[in-house]
């Protein structure tokens, strides 16, 4: 019994550090090269084949800074400050957590939810935060702030098959993510917390309350330099 029990420790061990290094190795390798497929995306492709994945990869310089601004504002507001956790924000989430008796909210900063969905699935639970949480340690320190942000509005949802800026920009305005406006960039981050039903919902109330928040931070936004 002692002796199986050491196996599947080992097994277990060896499987986390593999997949640590799958992680390390691509973070590596997306530091310069566009990342084409997400795990969110791919995981969308084998649970559904309509509609079609709309993803087109621009490089930060062709997405406007209207947009980058309007996810920061929505998302992740100390996004520049902070090295990939919001203590703050995931003491906040905790205590939610607590009052409800399970896991509703994460705290998540850009680079957590990016970790999130280069690499995992979207289930709420402290062993996928955990996994989260070193992917998250690793792109910090392996990526430069501009490029987490470029990789960030290159690979976020914003609706069913639709992933990253240049996909989002032609699909609801019909034009390229370089020319976003700040009212249309306001509106692609407020669908962010639930992309898929703020799609088919876009006059929900508030979804035009989160618009009207984002658009009104926008302007005190600031974003990383080029390091």
């Amino acid at each position: 019994m002692k002796a199986f029990i050491a196996r599947a420790v080992l097994i277990g061990v060896s499987a986390f550090l593999l997949v640590q290094l799958w992680i390390f190795a691509s973070l590596v390798w997306w530091k310069y090269q566009p990342v084409e497929r997400s795990m969110f995306m791919r995981i969308y492709e084998w649970n559904y084949k309509q509609p079609a994945i709309r993803h087109e990869w621009k490089d930060s310089d062709r997405i406007s800074n209207n947009l980058k601004r309007a996810l920061i504002a929505g998302e992740d507001a100390k996004f520049i400050d902070h090295s990939g956790f919001d203590w703050t924000g995931i003491q906040l989430a905790l205590t939610k957590n607590e009052k409800k008796g399970e896991v509703v909210a994460g705290g998540s900063t850009i680079s957590q939810q990016l970790a999130k969905n280069l690499f995992l699935f979207n289930q709420r639970s402290y062993i996928r935060k955990g996994q989260e949480a070193v992917a998250t340690w690793m792109m910090e320190r392996l990526w430069s702030k501009q490029r987490i942000l470029e990789v960030y509005v290159n690979s976020v949802e914003f609706g069913k098959g639709i992933y990253g800026a240049e996909a989002a920009a032609q699909y609801y305005f019909g034009k390229s993510a370089a020319n976003l406006s700040k009212s249309e960039a306001a509106q692609l981050a407020a669908y962010l917390p639930n992309p898929k039903y703020y799609q088919d919902h876009p006059s929900d109330r508030k979804v035009r309350a989160r618009k009207a928040r984002i658009q009104r931070y926008m302007g005190y936004v600031r974003l990383p330099k080029d390091e």
